[in-house]
């Protein structure tokens, strides 16, 4: 069976704080180059008329406007840090929009979890009227599942002592706040085609892929191209770093769009 066409949007490509962070007069921070100006990190996986969100962090509303709103039929989260999960409540719009009345989002169970406890009154027997409500459906990290037709197989990796999940859909994986890779992911991540890969900042991290560790993930797993992602301004501006980088990686930037 031939796989539909795939298309990453990118809505967000910076890390929790942002780019500019607030008060920060660093180069990357002052550039005026549009692809360094970094939302938090969240993307569109298009599985031909399939739209998957993936993560819904605190941009998500001025991030889905301005990508022409399109359809979106089930959430992805990698993890429940507020940067990926902070947006939840401007999913309202889609709720209302869906026969059923509850938006599919898939996660594991600490994270439906920390979503009960966040938004509470989304989960109400008797919601109060107008309020966004969601089907969760808890995922095992280490089985795929399927979502109106697609399969997506959970990527487990570590963000420092937590574990959180990636996601791949055929050739395209997608991992963001990974500080280490376990032998088991990189099972699952052979044969990939385009990989997404968070690289936050030359400088070492206690829980996130320096530009370095990151590159030797890519050294193991071959892709034929890399998207970096999840970036901070101590990376640098986007016109300095991409030509340092080696052939087939790539830096991301917010609204760009990858078909493969």
């Amino acid at each position: 069976m031939t796989m539909p066409s795939l298309t990453l949007r990118f809505l967000g490509t910076g890390t929790s704080t942002g780019v500019p962070a607030i008060g920060c007069t660093c180069p990357a921070c002052l550039s005026t180059d549009t692809r360094d100006k970094r939302l938090r990190s969240s993307a569109i996986l298009s599985v031909g008329s399939v739209n998957l969100l993936i993560d819904c962090g605190p941009d998500f509303r001025r991030q889905i406007i301005d990508a022409g709103a399109p359809p979106l039929h089930a959430a992805l989260l990698t993890h429940s840090h507020y940067d990926h999960v902070g947006g939840i409540d401007d999913l309202r719009p889609y709720c209302h929009s869906l026969p059923e009345g509850h938006f599919p989002v898939y996660c594991t169970a600490d994270v439906a979890d920390d979503l009960r406890s966040r938004v509470p009154y989304c989960f109400l027997e008797h919601p109060y009227p107008g309020v966004p409500t969601f089907a969760i459906h808890e995922i095992d990290p280490s089985k795929p599942f399927m979502i109106e037709g697609v399969e997506v197989t959970p990527l487990p990796v570590m963000h420092d002592k937590l574990p959180i999940v990636g996601f791949r859909v055929g050739p395209l994986a997608y991992i963001t706040d990974a500080k280490t890779v376990p032998e088991s992911t990189f099972r699952l991540l052979e044969g990939v085609d385009t990989l997404v890969l968070n690289a936050l900042r030359y400088l070492p991290h206690h829980s996130h892929l320096s530009v370095e560790e990151a590159l030797e993930v890519v050294r193991c797993v071959k892709p034929r191209v890399t998207w970096f992602t999840h970036i901070a301004d101590g990376l640098g501006r986007h016109a300095d770093v991409e030509p340092t980088l080696p052939p087939g990686v790539r830096l991301a930037y917010d609204g760009l769009s990858i078909t493969l």
